[in-house]
């Protein structure tokens, strides 16, 4: 309701700006017509059997309609007199200045950046507005953002974008997208655009506040709140003032940091590099693998730039055993475990000083991409050895840290992508991870195990996460099935219907049935309505399993190996035969 009285608004707003634009042209458009079309109708024309011929009001309009087309059908309905025709001659050249004039302010009105900023806005909510099932904002279109549409887009979640950049809103409508992405080049802080991208729609599920800037971050988390309060919100903070402030702010909302990310997935890769690997397959890293693992070695480390990254990566490794070197521009050093800090600039001289000759590994965590490939062929130079790890702060500079070659790139752009990603595909995620990495015994063996099940089943092809939901809407038949009384296992809707002694090419991470969560569940655990299951499968398995529990024939075939009659007459035939074997 509130969407459609929005645009109502946005449109009044365009026919306001285009009257208020064309209001002088019409009136002399108008004036010039009717004095023509009046003045026409009492000049007397030729004599025609002794009476004086006069041009009707509808013939002296019909005159001016076509000379106005430069049409020319000629003198009608009958000769002009020469009075006439010079009365024509004045209206043609006045008719003509008028046109000149129309036209120019028709397209002075095109160009006026109040119209086009309307049309613009209109047509977004228009758009909005078309949108069918559940959405969600992203504030925000620059790496991040990019990375995270498309990626919400391959998931067939619907998004709007808004950005400050009309180049990001450009280069937004030239995108392959698999369907619609309306976006606005609108600051997003603004509750107007916020409105218009259907922020107040029931079908908004969330919004994505992922823009450069942490206080307009903030100030849309705010604006959000107060807006809807029931709303989800998700953005991101690198900044531990805002991150307090937005936790403040009451409701579901998500702070995305991208380097407490790096650092808890940092302290995998040195506890559990298995884990770590796993990771990075799931969340689609170009160079992850399930068959070589990257394991940090534990010495001396030498981090080059304590901003965020560098303190949260020091917390890790001191954490860890390891002894650690900071060099640094400034002296950021508070109570944290660094055996030797250097305030100066990252060269040959302070990486000696830092201990690069005994250092196993080295970070180059600056906020600069050129200062950090410079760490990186300086510290090579003097220890060939080192594990290196290194920020990548820009996606334009990926060839350049592409041929780096270094063990680990950290892009906080990319990891905030993921880390939302996971958050709106795959939510139960967080229980299968946790589940992994609880300190108890035996999980190195569930993860050696779920690795192999992954290598078994997906074997080379891309992994997608799937969450499916259990309602009428989403699985028809097996809800129809419970309805009916009968049980549905797991086992029934992951068996490959093309051969049931087989499974389709999927592994199960997690069913939520009510509060309670259940990793890696059993084939034989019974479905209830309301549950949800998140698995890793293929893009095969995923439409198969889709058609398994959507489709009543094909889900009561692999419960029970039958099928059941189809049509009016199959169903008559099968009760009668099944009658007469009662009798």
């Amino acid at each position: 309701m509130t969407a459609n009285i929005n645009s109502k608004n946005e449109l009044s707003r365009v026919s306001f700006i285009v009257m208020r634009a064309m209001r002088a042209p019409l009136m002399t458009l108008l004036i010039v017509y009717s004095l023509a079309i009046v003045v026409m109708s009492f000049i007397p024309g030729i004599e025609v059997a002794g009476e004086v011929q006069y041009l009707s009001i509808f013939h002296s309009f019909y005159f001016m309609t076509y000379t106005a087309t430069t049409t020319g059908f000629g003198e009608l309905p009958v000769e002009f007199s020469n009075a006439q025709r010079l009365w024509a001659i004045v209206c043609l050249y006045v008719s003509v200045v008028t046109w000149f004039y129309a036209l120019g302010s028709i397209i002075r009105l095109f160009q006026n950046a109040f119209f086009i900023r309307a049309v613009e806005e209109w047509r977004f909510a228009r758009s909005v507005r078309r949108i069918v099932g559940p959405f969600y904002i992203v504030c925000g279109f620059g790496d991040t953002g990019s990375v995270l549409v498309r990626g919400l887009n391959d998931a067939g979640l619907n998004v709007v974008v808004i950005d400050s950049s009309e180049e990001r809103i450009q280069a937004l409508l030239l995108r392959n997208y698999k369907g619609i992405v309306p976006g606005l080049c609108a600051d997003a802080s603004v509750p107007n655009y916020l409105i218009e991208a259907g922020l107040l729609s029931p079908s908004c599920k969330g919004v994505v506040s992922i823009t450069s800037n942490e206080d307009v971050n903030l100030k849309i988390s705010a604006v959000v709140r107060l807006l809807n309060p029931t709303i989800g919100i998700i953005t991101m903070s690198k900044e531990r003032d805002f991150e307090e402030t937005l936790a403040t702010l009451g409701g579901e909302v998500h702070i995305v940091d991208p380097f407490k990310t790096f650092a808890k997935v940092l302290n995998a890769c040195i506890n559990n590099p298995e884990f770590y690997a796993l990771n990075n397959w799931l969340v689609g890293d170009k160079n992850s693998s399930l068959k070589t693992y990257v394991h940090p070695p534990v010495g001396r480390w030498i981090i080059c730039g304590y901003g965020r990254m560098g303190m949260e990566a020091n917390h890790v490794l001191t954490k860890n055993g390891v002894k650690t070197s900071v060099i640094d521009p400034h002296s950021r050093k508070r109570d944290e475990e660094i055996e030797t800090y250097i305030v100066g600039g990252t060269n040959a001289k302070t990486l000696e000083m830092a201990g690069i000759d005994e250092a196993v590994g080295i970070l180059a965590a600056a906020n600069d991409d050129g200062c950090n490939l410079g760490v990186l062929l300086n510290a090579r130079s003097l220890n060939s050895d080192l594990f290196t790890i290194v920020r990548q702060n820009s996606h334009k500079n990926e060839l350049a840290f592409t041929m780096a070659d270094a063990d680990m790139i950290m892009q906080p752009t990319l990891v905030t992508a993921r880390k939302i990603l996971l958050l709106l595909v795959a939510p139960l995620l967080k229980h299968f991870f946790a589940y992994l990495l609880a300190k108890e015994e035996g999980r190195k063996e569930v993860v050696t195990h779920v690795i192999s099940l992954l290598r078994k089943k997906i074997s080379g092809e891309k992994p997608i996460l799937v969450t499916i939901d259990f309602t009428a809407e989403k699985s028809s038949a097996v809800i129809e099935s419970l309805n009916a009384g009968d049980e549905v296992l797991l086992k029934d809707i992951i068996t490959d219907p093309r051969n049931r002694e087989k499974e389709l090419d999927l592994v199960p991470f997690v069913i939520k049935s009510g509060d309670k969560e259940t990793v890696l569940p059993a084939a034989d655990y019974s479905i209830k309505k309301g549950d949800q299951l998140l698995f890793c499968g293929t893009a095969k398995a995923k439409q198969l399993l889709k058609s398994n529990i959507n489709s009543e024939y094909t889900l009561a075939y692999l419960r029970t190996g039958k099928y059941p009659a189809m049509g009016c007459f199959m169903t008559w035939y099968e009760r009668c035969f099944k009658q007469k074997e009662i009798v």
